[in-house]
């Protein structure tokens, strides 16, 4: 710690401000609907031909290189895209107009995402698919816990007593 200490704080503090400020920008300035605490890196693209379609809730991340689209020039479609609370989008991932993305869900790298995606699923590919449900996520996408799908079932009651058993 000794050796980056101050130096790697000091980056770190000075880049949460920036992320806020980027937020705060395009809240105000762009019509956005971005929530508190998301973390939107500052080379992600957030489609600006329709600002007010971008929707991102609470504790989301949205990483470098992932693009946010609302409008289809081409079908003259202006639509709305929404992404819920404590997702995470992966990096270079491409979320097309109209996607709902529920709450707690990631999205993998690179993954094209053209229909909705239900709650607490994790989706990836080119068309994204679901690949895992039941994720249970934290701030930013973190992975708290997983629904087991090797879940034994319940297994019956136990005899009271000996006797019973018997």
């Amino acid at each position: 710690m000794a050796k980056f200490g101050a130096a790697a704080l000091i980056r770190r503090k000075l880049r949460r401000y920036a992320v806020e400020i980027y937020r705060l920008y395009l809240n105000k300035f762009w019509g956005m609907h971005i929530a508190e605490g998301c973390a939107i890196s500052l080379s992600s693209k957030l489609d600006k031909a329709h600002p007010d379609g971008v929707w991102i809730g609470k504790d989301t991340a949205v990483s470098f290189g992932a693009a946010i689209l609302t409008h289809d020039y081409v079908r003259r479609m202006h639509l709305k895209t929404i992404i819920g609370e404590r997702c995470q989008i992966g990096a270079h991932s491409i979320i097309f107009p109209g996607v709902k993305i529920g709450d707690g869900c990631i999205v993998a790298a690179g993954s094209v995402v053209m229909r909705d995606i239900p709650d607490g699923c994790l989706a990836g590919g080119n068309p994204a698919r679901v690949m895992e449900k039941g994720l249970v996520t934290g701030q930013w996408g973190l992975i708290l816990s997983r629904a087991s799908a090797d879940a034994a079932p319940a297994a019956p009651a136990a005899a009271s007593t000996p006797a019973d058993a018997a």
